[in-house]
């Protein structure tokens, strides 16, 4: 979700936080993915965005009941199956125990991409696949896990944006 999640709109305009090679790198490590063999490329990045795309489809036919399209589907399976691994169990003392992907290839960028597919298909065919939503907020592409029965927002800031144009269409005065 995080990846669907890194281009947004915003007040300003369209953000895409994946758009360099450094983005890519930086975004991949702060989420325990690093790419510490070679470098990641204009290629890469590229690789990223149609995997974000597909993706997204993927996460947004959720909610809207509907399939997605079968080239995002043959998308995430192959990038899935582009680099072998094994699904891991960590444990450590006083803490919940945790599923993570090491791929055979790990510290690449291939291992990276295919980790992330790997887990568009367990959201979008586990337990939480009926919380995923799309924001309710005008001009806004995020998808996000409805943990409570109330939220319809991605963040609280849309949320704000909203009851603000809500409070100001109230209270603005006849012309």
């Amino acid at each position: 979700m995080a990846l669907v999640n890194s281009r947004r709109s915003s007040p300003s305009g369209d953000v895409d936080d994946l758009a360099s090679p450094d983005q890519v790198k930086g975004w991949l490590a702060a989420r325990g993915l690093p790419v510490v063999e070679g470098t990641v490329t204009r290629s890469d990045v590229a690789t990223l965005d149609s995997l974000r795309a597909s993706a997204r489809e993927i996460l947004t036919a959720l909610p809207d009941a509907r399939t997605p399209v079968p080239d995002a589907v043959t998308s995430v399976n192959l990038r899935a199956a582009s680099a072998p691994g094994a699904v891991q169990l960590t444990w450590h003392e006083g803490e919940r125990p945790c599923r993570s992907w090491r791929s055979a290839a790990q510290g690449r960028f291939d291992a990276a991409a295919a980790a992330i597919a790997a887990d568009t298909i367990r959201l979008a065919t586990g337990t939480r696949a009926a919380l995923v939503r799309r924001c309710a907020a005008h001009g806004c592409v995020r998808v996000f896990l409805r943990t409570h029965a109330r939220r319809r927002w991605c963040s609280n800031i849309c949320g704000d944006r909203v009851r603000a144009r809500r409070h100001y269409h109230r209270h603005q005065s006849p012309h």
